[in-house]
């Protein structure tokens, strides 16, 4: 299918688009509601690493299972892909909406990562099937922007909610944009030209009824209304028939049954609720096993680096054990795909050059992009925001809002330009903005020309994403392109993970250098200590702000390399188009 084939499918891909959006800005939603969950699960705010779980099981279900889904999305098709992931990162929304304790927040923000990372990869594969390949930079661009203005404006959502409710309501939000968007995709992907239209059997009634009495019983588990729990009869529902915990009680017990019958069900029935067949053959089909042993290598590496805390250390105190299973699952995964018949990665599909070039290039983009993510926030919080944490955000935004503006030129340009000349322009000027920044004194962001570093930071990177996926899509074979887009994904942000903790733990080590060299209080202060310590001060800043310019610096390292690597392995990408004609045509 091509972009000449209607309106349909221009919409199928905005639906796609604003799905990929929506999920963006739930990675950095919860930042803003983390202490009103540190709350809610009874964890200190001054035990911050108790709640580090919040966060990587988020990054463990969006990076670890992406391959495995991006494979079933070439098996079995972009929309039942979109569809199904809307659906999960909505149950993921719904168990974080009524959870309780920090084991059912991590499980349904773990869901949440699982559903909304799916969305990437599909709707990347969907571009490559809607438009041909010399046509691809401008919704490549426009996929990409979108996906950066949901980074900026998620944290603004969860402010505006959490000034009018608390932190339940964001995620009741999300279950209800999550199900409409599902239902709006199917909706349109049946409406467009060419769509056999499948014929249609109403709904299992033994499977609504399980997965009605799932959902309200387990509603119950979660919530334990006061009223019930004090009534006399309805109260023993909710206490434990043995031993303690919500799920030892009646109501726990029945939606465990129920859930169980609910799969088998789905599992047996000639027109079950979901095709649960259908789906475990397209898994098996797609390389089950292997999947699992890339998601344990991907999670020992996550988890290594994800509940580090930067400012000590480069990876936690358990990051050892957890790199040393990473290399014996990533050992087993080059095995088994060497002897599997259907492998998870088929064999050539990253031959390419520029195939396998764009997953060793996102990589260094996502080391560097993590820098000012992070950086620039706590540099901003270390000089001229030091009380207002929205003031330290808005700083952010500056170069956030850059960065889809820079995802739509970088997509018009890719069709006249090569892939690999356009990404190492953007990377230069990503370095250039890094290399302001890295000469930051501490009143630097009094005055407008910081505004220079981070709006050419931004444009930067924002210009080297098109051409990226543009590279690897049109390198691959139309038959892994999920797969393709999903490693390309992974790679970044695995670079994002390994980036901040050894560009952090380099400018930590600069610190203390900064720190043994810096004269005594009685050397500066004199006889007038209340005048000339103000000097003092001034040094012990610009001592702690060498942290973040290091890590500025590392960052422009990074995306120094991202560009040479582009220029030299982005060669031969057939992602340029061959008429101004065509050009004007998919922009209208």
């Amino acid at each position: 299918m091509t972009a000449s084939s209607g309106r349909s499918p221009r919409a199928l891909l905005g639906l796609a688009a604003v799905a990929v959006a929506f999920a963006a800005a739930d990675t950095y939603v919860v930042v803003l509601a983390l202490p009103e969950l540190m709350a809610s699960a009874a964890i200190p705010i001054d035990e911050l690493q108790r709640a580090a779980p919040i966060i990587s099981g988020f990054l463990l279900g969006y990076v670890a299972m992406l391959p495995l889904i991006g494979r079933i999305a070439d098996l079995r098709g972009r929309v039942p892909v979109l569809t199904a992931a809307l659906v999960v990162f909505a149950f993921g929304s719904l168990v974080t909406a009524l959870a309780y304790d920090l084991p059912s927040m991590v499980t349904g923000r773990f869901l949440q990562g699982l559903g909304g990372g799916g969305l990437v990869p599909a709707t990347l594969a969907l571009v490559a099937d809607l438009y041909p390949r010399e046509r691809r930079g401008v919704p490549l661009g426009l996929v990409s922007a979108v996906q950066e203005i949901g980074s900026v404006l998620g944290p603004l959502f969860g402010a505006v909610v959490l000034a009018v409710a608390d932190w339940r309501a964001i995620f009741a939000i999300n279950l209800a944009v999550g199900l409409l968007l599902a239902v709006a995709i199917q909706a349109t992907s049946s409406a467009a030209p060419g769509h056999e239209r499948a014929r249609i059997h109403l709904p299992d009634p033994v499977g609504v009824l399980l997965t009605l009495v799932v959902l309200a019983a387990g509603a119950l588990v979660f919530l334990e209304p006061s009223q019930l729990m004090a009534d006399l009869t309805w109260g023993e529902l909710f206490v434990p028939v043995a031993g303690e915990g919500r799920w030892l009680t009646p109501l726990g017990l029945t939606t465990i049954v129920a859930t169980v019958l609910l799969v088998l069900r789905c599992a047996t029935a000639r027109h079950p609720l979901v095709d649960l067949r259908s789906w475990a053959r397209s898994a098996r089909e797609a390389d089950l096993v292997g999947a699992l042993f890339l998601a344990a290598a991907l999670g020992g590496v996550i988890l290594a680096f994800a509940t580090a805390d930067p400012e000590v250390q480069v990876f936690s105190d358990q990051g050892l054990w957890y790199l040393l299973g990473a290399a014996v699952a990533t050992v087993a995964l080059v095995l088994h795909l060497r002897r599997a018949s259907s492998p998870l990665v088929p064999h050539g599909a990253l031959r390419a050059r520029p195939a396998w070039g764009a997953v060793l290039v996102s990589f260094f983009v996502g080391a560097a992009l993590i820098a000012a993510l992070v950086a620039v926030p706590l540099f901003a919080r270390s000089t001229s925001y030091r009380d207002s944490q929205l003031m330290a955000a808005l700083v952010l935004v500056r170069f956030l809002v850059a960065l889809p503006v820079g995802a739509v030129l970088g997509g018009y340009l890719t069709r006249r330009h090569s892939a690999g000349a356009i990404t190492a322009v953007g990377m230069v000027l990503a370095a250039v903005g890094f290399a302001l920044m890295s000469q930051w004194s501490s009143d630097a962001l009094e005055g407008w020309t910081c505004n220079i570093a981070l709006v050419v930071g931004g444009l930067g990177f924002g210009l080297a994403l098109a051409p990226v996926n543009a590279a690897v899509l049109a390198s691959t074979d139309d038959d892994v392109h999920g797969l393709a887009s999903a490693l390309v994904v992974v790679a970044r942000m695995v670079g994002m993970l390994v980036g901040i903790s050894a560009l952090t733990a380099i400018g930590l080590s600069r610190y203390y250098d900064a720190q043994e060299k810096l004269r005594t209080v009685a050397e500066i202060c004199g006889a007038d200590a209340t005048k000339v310590c103000q000097a003092y001060r001034t040094q012990q800043l610009d001592a702690a702000i060498t942290q973040e310019q290091t890590v500025f610096l590392g960052a422009a390292v990074s995306a120094v390399i991202a560009a040479a690597l582009a220029l030299l392995l982005f060669r031969g990408a057939a992602t340029r188009a061959v008429s101004a004609g065509d050009l004007l045509r998919s922009a209208g």
